[in-house]
């Protein structure tokens, strides 16, 4: 059992790699953009003939500074579709396939929901009401803050329907759909579901990570030694 449980942990190790080594050049692509387009670190340089507004560097690195921006944005739909891939036993491009359309059909469902309860106004404006930093825009779609979380919860459930249905054997007036074919629509039902239940289920985790933040900001050099701890183990 023990051997069993640490194969699998393995395994999303393993899946959690991919992803992460997109963060590096993410980072550098931000970091190096954002800094060089920087109005007065470009004055400092007395390099406003080469990096000032107009010229073909600063274009350049603003499109940079776009590139980085977009991917850590998105990190949690590469999250989704990585764990699947990592965690799929075969057939892996339909695992893929079929966490990207969960990915969107669960946040689809969370945004509206957030729209029947008056949480997302009329022309996706968020209630003034609703605590800051809880709901963001996902893809495009205006849904619950959270964060790779909702990528990995993607990616691990796909990635389990996908090995255990992969190879189902429907009745003959549905054998168009059996198989592979299958993936998609169950992991697009299963979601469905999950997107319910992440709307009642996913603020209370929010509102543990806030005030675990503000008792750390709270609590000096106890709360920073925590953090620390926390933050190496992740």
């Amino acid at each position: 059992m023990k051997t069993r449980v640490f194969g699998i942990l393995q395994r999303i190790g393993r899946s959690f790699m991919l992803p992460i080594t997109v963060l590096p050049i993410a980072g550098l692509f931000l970091g190096i953009g954002s800094s060089l387009t920087n109005e007065t670190t470009i004055s400092s340089l007395h390099l406003e003939g080469v990096l000032g507004n107009g010229t073909f560097l600063h274009d350049f690195l603003i499109i940079l500074t776009k590139v980085g921006s977009g991917l850590f944005n998105n990190l949690p739909l590469i999250f989704a579709a990585a764990v699947a891939l990592g965690m799929a036993k075969k057939a892996k491009e339909v695992a893929v396939l079929s966490s990207i359309i969960a990915f969107f059909v669960m946040h689809t469902t969370i945004s509206g929901m957030l729209s029947l309860n008056g949480s997302i106004l009329d022309n996706q404006i968020i209630n003034p009401d609703v605590l800051d930093g809880t709901i963001t825009a996902v893809c495009g779609i205006m849904s619950l803050e959270m964060g790779v979380f909702g990528g990995i919860i993607v990616g691990l459930g796909v990635s389990y329907i996908h090995n255990r249905f992969y190879q189902i054997q429907l009745p003959d007036f549905l054998s168009f759909f059996e198989g592979e074919r299958f993936i998609p629509i169950i992991s697009t039902i299963v979601y469905i579901l999950v997107g319910f239940l992440m709307f009642y289920i996913w603020p209370t985790f929010q509102d543990g990570i806030f005030k675990f933040g503000q008792w750390i900001a709270s609590s000096g050099y106890g709360g920073t030694f925590v953090y620390g701890i926390v933050k190496r183990a992740l």
